[in-house]
């Protein structure tokens, strides 16, 4: 109890001070026990600090020195960890740090101070806060991110939303506090990434992202529940389907019909080769959504730099897409060889692929017409494992394999042609040009 009236009457004596001038009532004495915790500060020597500072904090107001308050937070800070098994001793140390950074925000609140300031504030109210306090401390959390925004300490929005885990834990915050916390933890990273991007604050978005998806505190039906009205009243709004993108992203809720909805609707504002490819992987996987795969992963191809791989890439999936999922091997060939020349990394895998798929065309007619496929298919293999040393293995068993469906040399024979000639396949929509290879 004497420690707190010491507080306050350390508080009225510098607000008394400051109303006398910038050394207060005492200038000389105030100046003097500057000069003399000072000399102890820049030795390093907190502990013989301590006595004179709070001579010099109890006659001097808060403008003499802004360093007076920087260093007396430092030397509290020691204090309390000194006392950190004396409960009562630490709180009166606490409350008193906690005053400094009062002081100075309300002191020195232009722009060059107030950012450093509100920040520290911030820290030590993490930093040395008691169990209990989580809602306080939640409090000045949030009002430093409204205030300093962008210029937050990366820290800061990341302990927000674990403080706003631990209140709905405790009882004190419903399932929506919890979600307007993320939304505004990641709403300031984002800002401070913006202003000034950095691996760190990646990180911290997806600590953030890690914390709520694995909170449980809001389940898929809860959260389009949640969303589905903002949605359908305005399906348009930029930071509506940012939020719903970002929420059942992070929290695995992505077969959501909600959430393939805002993924289109921000496709649409902001069209881009990765939302494009992201629509191709929510409607592949649906029985009724082929023909829109196919569209949007035809825009992921056009939306990327042509000399780029990833073009290529996303060409070689469409081409597997169109070979294994829709039987259509006319597509998936033109695919395959539009991957191949996008890209030389491509062309070993796009010829493994030309060859796998002309090795299951069933061709009708002769003897030579249904067998000629294989010749088509062994080329491209041949190509592949040419290009690519790893795939050589796989491609000479597919070649061997093969070679059991070459036609008899005589029967190859009997249609007047022989090993080694020149033979065009056209079947089922497709066309090339081979080499006749029998069976003796």
């Amino acid at each position: 109890m004497k420690k707190v009236l010491l507080s306050i009457v350390i508080l009225f004596s510098a607000s008394f001070a400051f109303a006398q001038g910038k050394y207060g009532a005492d200038s000389a004495e105030c100046v003097k026990y500057l000069s003399f915790y000072q000399q102890y500060v820049k030795q390093g020597n907190l502990d013989e600090a301590a006595p004179s500072w709070r001579k010099a904090i109890a006659l001097c107001p808060p403008t003499a020195s802004q360093n007076m308050l920087l260093d007396g937070m430092k030397i509290l800070r020691k204090e309390i960890n000194t006392y950190k098994h004396n409960p009562i001793r630490k709180k009166e140390l606490i409350d008193s740090l906690m005053w400094l950074h009062q002081l100075r925000i309300e002191n020195y609140n232009n722009p060059r101070y107030i950012v450093p300031a509100k920040n520290n504030y911030a820290m030590d109210m993490m930093n040395f806060s008691e169990k209990g306090n989580e809602l306080e401390v939640y409090n000045v959390l949030s009002e430093v991110m409204e205030s300093v925004k962008e210029q937050s300490s990366v820290a800061i929005p990341v302990r927000y939303m674990h403080y706003a885990i631990d209140l709905y834990n405790s009882g004190k915050f419903s399932e929506e506090d919890v979600l307007n916390s993320f939304q505004r933890s990641i709403s300031v990273l984002e800002s401070i990434q913006q202003a000034k991007p950095s691996d760190m604050v990646t990180n911290a978005i997806a600590d953030v992202e890690n914390l709520f998806a694995q909170s449980g505190v809001v389940s898929c039906e809860g959260l389009v529940e949640l969303f589905g009205p903002r949605y359908e009243s305005n399906p348009e709004d930029k930071s509506v389907l940012t939020a719903i993108i970002s929420l059942f992203s992070s929290t695995n809720c992505t077969d959501e019909i909600l959430f393939r909805n805002a993924v289109e609707g921000m496709h649409k504002i902001e069209p881009s080769s990765n939302s494009a490819y992201l629509l191709y992987k929510l409607y592949s996987g649906t029985p009724e959504g082929a023909d829109k795969a196919v569209e949007y992963m035809q825009q992921a191809v056009s939306l990327e730099d042509p000399n780029g791989s990833s073009a290529a890439a996303y060409q070689f999936e469409l081409a597997t897409y169109y070979f294994q999922k829709l039987g259509n091997n006319v597509e998936a060939i033109a695919a395959a060889k539009s991957a191949a020349e996008l890209s030389d990394d491509y062309k070993a895998k796009a010829y493994f692929l030309i060859g796998t798929i002309w090795s299951t065309i069933k061709c009708q007619g002769n003897e030579i017409e249904t067998r000629a496929p294989f010749w088509v298919a062994t080329d491209y293999m041949i190509k592949a494992k040419n290009l690519d040393p790893n795939l050589a293995s796989e491609a000479e068993i597919h070649i061997s394999s093969y070679r059991k469906y070459y036609p008899m040399q005589a029967d190859a024979f009997m249609y007047d042609i022989v090993d080694g000639d020149m033979y065009t396949v056209s079947c089922g929509g497709m066309r090339e040009t081979t080499t006749v290879r029998t069976q003796k």
